[in-house]
């Protein structure tokens, strides 16, 4: 009798546990997205699924995909080996370009793709993990049928910007609002290509969608917890070696403003700023961009399921 009861309460708690609930009293679904502002613990609780349901994670962070910042851009593979597995689960697209090389939506949705088929074709769930939107909403949705762009318009759209980023913004229509080197680069290389503006070409019905109806989880826990994990996270990423990765973002010539925390290592390792205010400031961007993500979230993401607390 004693072992009986034993046994129904254990069972009562494994029920009411957070990770059985959403993991394995969970249907099995074709594929999933698996999102969330930075810090929310997206990353580990996609893990947990894969390892449930015989997944393969593909990122679907636009910072992540690159190689040598991988305490900067809070990558899985931070203090790891970089190998195509963890734990047995196969990792795609993270780490594979180096600071050099640039990406557009549409590279990402092609290398996307062919992931995502591999993991069908291998009788695998393909989990789609990452916090940026335009990444999230290409993969469900989409991209407008922009053609391709020669390496001459895309060589003279970064020496615009490269020149007098100001003056190549003039070029380009008033209701674009992006101000980042890299978006700005794109836009105007559109133009010089087509003689038509990113903004008319975006206009047009988007085709190529990867997976139209994945199972959308949102992992969106409260702003105090969200912003406790931020401060308490950044202090681990400079002393796992984010200083190092810094001085790599310098030596390559990176546009230092495309992740959160570079722009303020750089200026610390430059000799500009102190530790103390690298880590402010690099909290108090983050918590920023945590605040944007949660709009485009509310606004943009329509989640199947939300999960506060892990």
């Amino acid at each position: 009798m004693c072992n009986l009861i034993f046994l129904t309460g254990l069972m009562l708690e494994l029920f009411e546990h957070p990770i059985y609930n959403h993991l394995h009293m969970k249907e099995k679904f074709a594929s999933y997205i698996v999102t969330g502002p930075t810090a929310s613990g997206k990353s580990d609780f996609a893990h947990k699924l894969a390892l449930d349901i015989n997944g393969v994670i593909i990122n679907c962070d636009s910072v992540q995909i690159y190689r040598g910042i991988e305490n900067i851009s809070a990558s899985p593979f931070a203090g790891r080996e970089l190998a195509g597995d963890i734990d047995g689960i196969p990792y795609r697209l993270f780490s594979i370009l180096p600071l050099s090389a640039q990406i557009s939506v549409a590279d990402y949705l092609t290398m996307a793709r062919k992931e995502y088929e591999n993991a069908i074709s291998a009788g695998l769930t393909p989990i789609f993990v990452g916090g940026t939107g335009y990444y999230i909403n290409a993969i469900i949705n989409g991209i407008s049928p922009i053609p391709e762009v020669s390496e001459e318009s895309r060589l003279r759209a970064r020496g615009a910007v490269a020149h007098d980023i100001m003056a190549a913004r003039k070029l380009l229509p008033k209701d674009f609002k992006a101000t980042d080197p890299q978006r700005v680069a794109r836009a105007l290389e559109v133009f010089f290509e087509t003689g038509r503006h990113l903004t008319d070409w975006q206009s047009l019905p988007r085709t190529g969608a990867i997976t139209p109806t994945p199972y959308k989880i949102l992992i969106n826990p409260d702003i105090k917890e969200l912003h406790d994990r931020i401060a308490a996270r950044i202090p681990k990423m400079i002393a796992g070696g984010a200083l190092d990765e810094a001085n790599a973002i310098i030596a390559s010539g990176w546009d230092e403003k495309r992740a959160i925390g570079a722009a303020q290592l750089c200026n610390f390792v430059r000799g500009k700023i102190s530790r103390q205010q690298c880590i402010e400031d690099w909290i108090n961007k983050t918590n920023q961009y945590a605040k944007r993500q949660r709009t485009w979230f509310r606004t943009q993401f329509a989640a199947d399921e939300e999960i506060k607390t892990l």
